[in-house]
């Protein structure tokens, strides 16, 4: 049987109430502090992301084209990246990511948007302010990997 609580002191009452919220609040923060360490410190900042995405769609549109004798449909519109895996690693004696997840995008006058994984390499510059686009290119020596490397702007400001 629950003991009546009619009884209690409003003092009592309020100080409950504030244990309450107080540990409501401590919940949040911590939960808050949980989801903050899930970004990753290292990741690059969107803006960076939809820039390489964009640049290794206008890429690989660029190949196709060249080898149909065809015109590139021209810079696709990015959106909506969901980054699911990050991981550090070394592109050729540099310091890199390895990413995974989704991204929307679509072509210039294409009303159809376009749910697609992703895989991107990006490589971070030596001071840490820039990151260039690295696609595999093979092995010259059997051995180690290659990199094809394409810088992207930085923003201003």
């Amino acid at each position: 049987m629950l003991p009546d609580l009619s009884s209690l002191s409003p003092l009592v009452l309020r100080l409950r109430r504030w244990m309450q919220r107080g540990l409501a609040l401590i919940c949040v923060v911590v939960l808050g502090l949980g989801m903050t360490a899930c970004t990753g410190v290292n990741q690059p900042p969107r803006s960076v992301l939809l820039k390489a995405l964009g640049l290794q769609i206008e890429l690989t549109q660029s190949a196709i084209a060249t080898s149909l004798d065809l015109d590139a449909a021209g810079a696709p519109e990015v959106s909506r990246v969901r980054v699911e895996s990050q991981e550090a690693i070394t592109l050729a004696d540099h310091r890199g990511l390895h990413l995974t997840g989704r991204f929307d995008w679509r072509l210039p006058g294409d009303r159809v948007r376009v749910d697609s994984p992703f895989e991107l390499f990006l490589e971070r510059g030596e001071r840490g302010e820039s990151w260039r686009l690295a696609q595999p290119a093979g092995s010259s020596d059997g051995g180690s990997q290659d990199w094809l490397t394409f810088p992207l702007p930085i923003d201003a400001g």
